[in-house]
């Protein structure tokens, strides 16, 4: 952790904030096309989706399962089952070979390339790895995700202060990423999401760097972003928070979805049945066997 007399001299100073406001702004959003899901409470919807890798490799294989607004949804499954698949498709930043997918009733397939930008706005994306901007104060990283959309000063200093008091760093505003904790950064990492307000929140393994005490606060933390009206889908590998948090569980397994239960577990308990067919099978039977 370096200290304030050895930080780079090109780094800005951070703007004053104002006084904390009680009530955050509502959510926005997403422009829904009519006719489709007239009812509004479908914010994803995947139909029959494929994707198969350059490498030969399945990413998903004819996916299927919806979200309504509102819910709280993990995504678990070994490395390589398809979890990541689903959130790069969800942002974009990879195609379907085949298959409808659809975020608030609009089919993503039907987004012109020049308007992928627009669209992921509307999109929350917490990663794994922070990915915030070193030189920048907690402050101005959260206040960036307002400036790359066009928010005016004002909405800036209005709306910044609301999220680092949800998120608890209404004390570490004038902070640096290399002065805070891997849990602390993960705040920032959310509250840069969630600063928009957007009705979609992703978070792609949110917990996988972090101790498992501060993994759970994270998690609380993305339950109270739900509560507020936010969809939220978790890809995780954490059993033990899966397990505690008791929400809907879509299991994927080489690309194909295999359990989907609500307030499930991170795994279904075999029978003893299925045990004894698991281990007659020639692809799952572990070598020596």
């Amino acid at each position: 952790m370096s200290s304030p007399s050895s930080r780079p001299t090109d780094r800005r100073r951070s703007v004053v904030a104002p006084p904390v406001r009680t009530n955050p702004a509502p959510a926005t959003r997403l422009k829904r096309p009519s006719g489709t899901d007239p009812d509004g409470t479908r914010v994803i919807e995947f139909r029959g989706v494929d994707l198969r890798y350059p490498s030969g490799d399945v990413g998903l294989d004819q996916a299927t399962f919806a979200v309504d607004r509102g819910d709280f949804v993990f995504l678990v499954g070994a490395t390589g089952s398809g979890k990541s698949t689903v959130m790069r498709l969800l942002i974009r930043e990879l195609e379907p070979g085949a298959g409808t997918i659809r975020v608030a009733g609009r089919d993503l397939s039907e987004i012109q390339r020049r308007r992928v930008a627009q669209y992921r706005r509307n999109v929350g994306v917490v990663f794994q790895d922070f990915k915030l901007l070193p030189n920048r104060t907690v402050y101005d990283n959260v206040a960036y995700a307002l400036q790359v959309t066009g928010g005016t000063r004002k909405e800036i200093r209005a709306k910044v202060p609301d999220i680092l008091r949800l998120t608890g760093l209404a004390t570490k505003l004038h902070n640096f990423p290399d002065q805070l904790s891997g849990g602390e950064q993960q705040r920032v990492s959310i509250a840069r999401a969630f600063v928009n307000h957007p009705p979609l929140l992703l978070a792609d393994e949110p917990t996988g760097n972090l101790d498992p005490e501060t993994s759970i606060d994270i998690m609380r933390l993305l339950y109270r972003i739900n509560r507020t009206g936010t969809t939220v889908l978790v890809a995780s590998h954490d059993k033990v928070l899966v397990d505690k948090m008791r929400r809907r569980v879509i299991e994927l397994s080489r690309g194909r979805i295999i359990r989907d239960e609500a307030a499930g577990l991170y795994a279904r308990d075999e029978t003893t049945r299925e045990f004894a067919q698991r281990m007659r099978s020639p692809s799952e039977r572990p070598q020596g066997i």
